[in-house]
C-alpha cells in the first residue's frame, strides 16, 4: 500500500502526487543559475530560503490551497490547541458571511 492511504480520503487526490514539490525543486536551480557565482555558502542558503519563503507565501494565498488549514486539522481530532480553535472560528465566520 502506499503511504497516503493513511490519511483522510479527502486528501488522497491532493498528496499523491509530487508534482508541487518537482516544481520546488525545479525552481531552486533555476534561480541559482541566474546568479551563477556565489561568495560563499550562506549567499547559496539566503537565496535558497527567499526561493522556498516565496512560494510559501503563494501557496499560503492561493485562492485554491493545496491544504487548507481546517482540512490539516481534522488529521488530529484529538489535538485540542489554540491553532485548532482558531481555524474553527475562521471557518464558522466564512460560512456565516
Amino acid at each position: 500500500m502506499t503511504a497516503f492511504i493513511a490519511f483522510p480520503a479527502s486528501h488522497w487526490r491532493k498528496i499523491w502526487s509530487t508534482n508541487p514539490l518537482e516544481r520546488v525543486n525545479k525552481e531552486i536551480p533555476r534561480r541559482t543559475d541566474v546568479v551563477d557565482i556565489f561568495p560563499n555558502e550562506a549567499a547559496v542558503t539566503r537565496l535558497a530560503g527567499a526561493v522556498l519563503l516565496e512560494i510559501h507565501d503563494e501557496w499560503a494565498i492561493a485562492e485554491r490551497r493545496r491544504l487548507s488549514e481546517g482540512s490539516m486539522a481534522r488529521l488530529d481530532p484529538g489535538r485540542d490547541d489554540e491553532l485548532t480553535k482558531e481555524v474553527e472560528r475562521a471557518k464558522t465566520g466564512l460560512l456565516a458571511s
